[in-house]
């Protein structure tokens, strides 16, 4: 039992609202995670089974080596078959069988070599007897061109002489371009024949029979240049996938790193969210307390201090304690519209009116800065579907900032109409100083403050705006702020069309058919 206890108590707490709103033990979530994770690994391991760069592209130019030589394995056969067919008009059958059976085992060794290749996983501890492999299987290759091209040089007469020389021509062709990953195996292919047309072609005297050897090997030559040069463009062309393949998997890492910082950001902005929302009770509990039993003390209800500053202190007790329950509200209000937990009581509410109601509750504060309000409301206006708590909060709020932040003689306009889209808005526009423009997502954002607010040392918490913006964002609104450094701030609420309750028609009742009807 002790040890089920303590598996039970470290298992982590799992509601059903965490996984609907995809948090937690979703399935959904932790196979999406996983799939993500393996992905990254097999990537990982692509490029860590590498030990260089230098190693990795030789491996990737040995891959495109076998692959080519696998390729062009059938035209190779295709093409003995060709020359043997020709070849039949000087050589006897058997010596040409013979050959023909040679070629087609070096193909097939070529040809094996190359499917390994592709199938060993631990072809980076063996590339260099891989490559030696390869170098035999072109050797024995050039060996059998070499044994053909010898057989017709030996009959010596201008046909076969000119056919060897042709065919020596295409086989250096074709190796050079198929054989560009490896340059190497050009020259394992083609020394044989070329042996063979040095030692015998020249018979010849003088110079005249030293050009076509000379032509043989300066073609040979040409298309040996040409292989090293297509195996410097085929080895960038490697570098520059690895390094793509490199950078797809940085990419990929950092994007799997920046989702699980944004999911497990965003899973402790809700577990603050709900730990705030939830201690309410617990909060404003023990300061009510505190309230109740200052305002006792400050009003002296039981009696006079004995000493007078007691009754100061009481009073300091007293602010300080509204203060702070001021502060919980606005922290647990944001709480609540953050976690989605705010439940809108939705009602039909006259936006003019319950405006006009807050702006007569801060009246007293205005005077206090002969501040002048002016109004200007549609009284016409059709009631909203909306939570009056939330409109005259969102009202109170924006009053508050802007007779706290227009200075003493200045002018605030409250305004009230139709929107152009049918819906209807609120304004609140003040003379004071106005917020700079780098610094509205500052005072937008939760705590932030804008630097007038600093130099003033005004009281506040920085949470009224982001809690109207959640408000009216509630409601299906948008908030707007528009201020000018030295010409004022103005603060717009849209609420959409969708929110008005536009008045049914009155129904006239036909009297005389009624009238009728009842037999009156």
């Amino acid at each position: 039992m002790p040890a089920l206890t303590s598996c039970v108590s470290e298992m982590n707490p799992v509601t059903a609202e965490m996984i609907e709103r995809g948090r937690g033990t979703d399935p959904k979530v932790i196979a999406e995670r996983r799939k993500m994770q393996l992905h990254i690994h097999v990537t990982r391991d692509k490029l860590a089974s590498n030990v260089g760069e230098s190693a990795s592209q030789d491996i990737e130019m040995l891959k495109l080596f076998a692959k080519s030589r696998m390729d062009v394995v059938p035209g190779i056969a295709l093409l003995a078959f060709a020359v043997a067919g020709i070849v039949m008009l000087w050589l006897p059958l058997q010596s040409l069988l013979y050959w023909f059976v040679f070629q087609i085992i070096a193909l097939a060794l070529s040809y094996a070599f190359s499917l390994a290749y592709a199938k060993d996983r631990e072809n980076f501890a063996t590339i260099g007897s891989w490559r030696n492999k390869f170098l035999l299987a072109e050797c024995i290759q050039g060996v059998a061109w070499a044994l053909l091209v010898t057989q017709l040089l030996i009959i010596d007469t201008p046909a076969t002489n000119a056919f060897a020389l042709m065919l020596m021509t295409s086989v250096a062709a074709m190796s050079g371009m198929t054989s560009s990953a490896m340059p190497m195996s050009v020259f394992a292919g083609l020394m044989p024949p070329i042996i063979a047309v040095i030692a015998l072609m020249p018979r010849g005297t003088g110079y005249g029979g030293l050009v076509q050897p000379a032509m043989a090997v300066l073609a040979l030559g040409y298309f040996v240049f040409v292989s090293h040069r297509l195996q410097a463009t085929t080895h960038n062309s490697v570098a520059f996938r690895a390094e793509k393949d490199a950078l797809i998997a940085e990419l990929e890492q950092a994007k799997a790193n920046s989702d699980e910082a944004r999911r497990r950001s965003e899973e402790s902005n809700l577990a603050k969210s709900r730990f705030l929302a939830t201690m309410s009770h617990e909060l404003r509990t023990p300061l009510n307390a505190i309230l109740g039993f200052s305002e006792v003390m400050k009003s002296e209800l039981f009696g006079a201090h004995v000493v007078p500053a007691y009754k100061e202190y009481a009073s300091d007790v007293h602010s300080s304690g509204q203060h702070l329950l001021m502060l919980i509200n606005e922290i647990l209000d944001l709480s609540r519209v953050e976690a989605g937990r705010y439940d809108l009581k939705e009602e039909a509410v006259s936006l003019p009116n319950a405006v006009d109601d807050c702006r007569h509750l801060l009246t007293l504060r205005a005077k206090n800065k002969s501040l002048s309000v002016i109004t200007h409301m549609e009284e016409t206006l059709p009631r909203i579907w909306a939570d009056e708590r939330a409109v005259r909060q969102v009202t109170l709020n924006l009053l508050s900032n802007a007779i706290k932040f227009t200075p003493t003689g200045g002018q605030i306009t409250i305004k009230v109409g139709w929107t152009a889209a049918g819906g209807q808005y609120l304004s609140i526009k003040d003379t004071g100083p106005g917020i700079p423009e780098n610094e509205i997502p500052v005072v937008m954002s939760s705590f932030g403050r804008g630097s007038l607010a600093h130099k003033t040392a005004e009281e506040g918490t920085g949470l009224g705006l982001p809690i109207v913006k959640g408000l009216v964002e509630l409601h299906g609104g948008t908030f707007l702020l528009k201020s000018k450094l030295r010409e004022g701030t103005e603060v717009l609420v849209l609420f959409p069309p969708e929110r008005v309750m536009n008045a049914l028609p009155q129904i006239e009742e036909d009297k005389p058919a009624a009238k009728r009807r009842f037999g009156t």
